[in-house]
Parts: C-alpha cells; sequence; structure tokens
C-alpha cells in the first residue's frame, strides 16, 4: 500500500513538474523569465491569426479616416501603413520589404507596435501569437524552433532561439493623415485578410482610457497614467521614455536631448499624437510608442524626460 501511494505521489510530482513546464504546449525549462509571471492570455495558440500572406492597395483607396491610426514603416524604400484596426485583431504581419522578410507587431494591451528583421543565423523565421504573455505584453512564438519571443523585450525566452535578439525597424505609431503626408506613395495594409472580422470594431474599447490592467505586472510607478504614451527608447542597453504628456509642454516641436553620449532629436507631433528619435547622424532611430505601465514593467531603471 505504502509503496502504490508513493508510486502515485512520485506520478503526480512529476506530472505537475511537467505541465508548470510546458504552457499551450510550449516548453519553457531554461526559460529566461519567471515562468510564474507567464499569463494564459484566454485565446489559444493562434487563436488570434497572424497575417502571412498580407494584401497591399493604394493609398488612394483606403476608407481610413484622417485621425485613424496606422503603424507606418518605411525601410528599403518602401513605405507600407498597417492600420490599428487590424492589427487589434491580428497583432502580426509577416511581411517582405523587397526581399527583406520583416515581421510586424502590435499588442493591444500594451499599445505597442516593432517591425523586426526576421533573418536569424541566416535563416528566415515567420511568427505566430503564442496565447501567452508576460508583463501583459504579447510573446511571439516562431513557427521554425517554437521558441517564445518577448515583444517589447525583441528577445527569444524559451527554446532553442533562447536568448537571441530580434533587429528594430523603425516604426511610426501615428494619424493616417500624417502618415500619408510624409510618404504619399504609401501602400496600405488591405481589410481583405482572408480572415473574417469587423474591422470597424475596436475590441478594447475603452482600455487606454482606463487606469486598470487586464494581467498583473512585475512593476508598477504612479508618475503618470497607467495608459500615458511614452516613447521608448534603448541605446548601448540603457532606456529611457519619452512622456508624450511632457513633450506636449515645450513650445517647440522639437527638442533636443542628450542620452548615452549622444545627442538626440526628439520631433514631437501633437496633432498626430506622435513622437520620433533622430540620431546625430540624421537617420530616424527605432523606438517604441507604448503604454507607460508597460515600458516601466519592462524597464523599471529607464530614465525618463522631464520637460524643464
Amino acid at each position: 500500500m505504502k509503496a502504490t501511494l508513493f508510486t502515485l505521489s512520485l506520478f503526480l510530482l512529476v506530472l505537475y513538474y511537467s505541465c508548470a513546464q510546458q504552457k499551450k504546449g510550449f516548453e519553457l525549462s531554461g526559460s529566461n523569465i519567471p515562468v510564474e509571471e507567464l499569463k494564459d492570455g484566454g485565446p489559444p495558440r493562434d487563436g488570434i491569426p497572424s497575417i502571412d500572406s498580407p494584401k497591399f492597395i493604394q493609398a488612394e483607396k483606403t476608407k481610413i479616416a484622417d485621425e485613424g491610426r496606422v503603424l507606418g514603416v518605411y525601410h528599403n524604400d518602401i513605405a507600407k501603413a498597417y492600420p490599428i484596426p487590424i492589427l487589434n485583431f491580428h497583432e502580426i504581419v509577416n511581411d517582405f520589404f523587397g526581399d527583406q522578410p520583416i515581421v510586424v507587431t502590435f499588442c493591444p494591451l500594451c499599445g505597442s507596435g516593432i517591425a523586426f528583421d526576421t533573418m536569424i543565423d541566416g535563416e528566415r523565421k515567420t511568427f505566430g501569437v503564442s496565447g501567452l504573455l508576460y508583463n501583459s505584453d504579447v510573446l511571439l512564438y516562431d513557427r521554425q524552433t517554437e521558441s517564445l519571443w518577448s515583444q517589447l523585450m525583441g528577445e527569444a525566452v524559451t527554446g532553442p532561439m533562447n536568448g537571441k535578439k530580434l533587429e528594430m525597424i523603425p516604426t511610426s505609431n501615428t494619424t493616417w493623415e500624417h502618415w500619408k503626408e510624409m510618404h504619399p506613395n504609401t501602400l496600405v495594409l488591405s481589410e481583405d485578410t482572408g480572415f473574417t472580422r469587423d474591422y470597424t470594431k475596436n475590441p478594447y474599447t475603452g482600455y487606454a482610457q482606463s487606469t486598470k490592467l487586464y494581467f498583473e505586472v512585475s512593476e508598477k510607478d504612479n508618475r503618470f497614467h497607467p495608459k500615458e504614451m511614452v516613447m521608448g527608447l534603448e541605446i548601448n542597453g540603457k532606456h529611457k521614455a519619452y512622456p508624450l504628456s511632457e513633450l506636449a509642454k515645450s513650445n517647440s516641436t522639437e527638442t533636443k536631448d542628450n542620452f548615452q553620449g549622444k545627442e538626440i532629436l526628439i520631433r514631437y507631433n501633437p496633432k498626430s499624437k506622435s513622437a520620433e528619435a533622430v540620431g546625430p547622424d540624421g537617420k530616424i532611430l527605432p523606438t517604441v510608442l507604448n503604454f507607460w505601465f508597460a515600458w516601466y514593467a519592462f524597464y523599471p531603471d529607464t530614465a525618463v524626460y522631464e520637460h524643464e
């Protein structure tokens, strides 16, 4: 009897450990983030379907309102706009800019849109939505190795790719009016996605105005409203947040800043509620416009720009 109970207990212990090291079929052993802080976002793996064969239309054919928001990408002399209402339902677009494969990602819970080069060690990776979250942020997974990747970290956190970094491509989270003024020849992601969705509806109505989070995060700071939009910048492994409310206090749309020994020019557009950072060489730096709570959860040591 005792031997039977011992065997049963051992079996249950092994089963518990096995389940604790797997979620939604993803192997979590060796994770470089706390496994207990990975949250089930609700939908199953690929329950939020990525767009893998995106179609685009010319700017003049789109029905986007001028004030509608898009995630714009200008790369390899190609401009594309990804409407946020479409990204809300798909979160990932596996795309090409010329011959270069790029993944465009958006996390509605963090308000974060980031594009990455998907060539890693000479091989293209394609991504899907895992259904898991870390610090309320979407965890991507690559279909080649099933490693999990943190969007805001830009890094694989489990699997064979663990510790590998993704190279960010500059993006602009702005209004359609602003984007098409900058790039009149832009292409626009079509609503012909292959999926039946009502892109006129916002599944997150009221979320951006509320102080409440759907999922707990590891670090919090109340200096700003949790959903205050900040432009996050990383240089030499150090991070800085530029809250749009602070940039709005200036009488100028351009602000000079020095971060990590580099002269940075911050351009703020009050009409489109968007910002960009320009490096000393005049090139646009990769940044992410996202909610304050999300940026701080990932980078609690972040510097914060404050208008003098």
